[in-house]
């Protein structure tokens, strides 16, 4: 079962981090996905450009807005995902735990839909 981990990070702490520990923890979160690369368990793995560098897409009645940077105004912010592989939800939630991130902001686990499935159903 395919699980997507989304890595959110609030700002503020990942700023008052000591000179060099960024760098540090990233390094192990890379070492640590290379593992579960290895292991079959990683399938996929991004980080995304900082907020400010995003644009949000709207049309409601017809009228399309494009605005500058996310939509939701929160503390923690989208930095990238993680695409797994595992048995089942707890096992996603344990691997979730293992990345640094948790430290720094949090990490949602969300199930992946059987999309196949969903076109079948819709006659697509």
């Amino acid at each position: 079962m395919q699980f997507l981990l989304l890595i959110y990070n609030d700002g503020s702490l990942l700023e008052a981090m000591p000179a060099g520990e960024f760098d540090r923890t990233m390094k192990d979160c890379i070492v640590h996905a290379d593992e579960l690369r290895a292991d079959g368990k990683l399938l996929e793995s991004q980080q995304l450009e900082a907020p400010a560098t995003a644009k949000t897409v709207r049309i409601r009645n017809g009228r399309t807005t494009v605005v500058d940077g996310p939509f939701a105004e929160t503390k923690e912010m989208l930095g990238g995902f993680n695409l797994i592989e595992a048995a089942d939800m707890d096992e996603a939630v344990r691997i979730a735990g293992e990345f640094p991130w948790t430290k720094t902001g949090s990490v949602e686990v969300r199930p992946i839909r059987d999309f196949e499935a969903v076109r079948r159903r819709v006659g697509a």
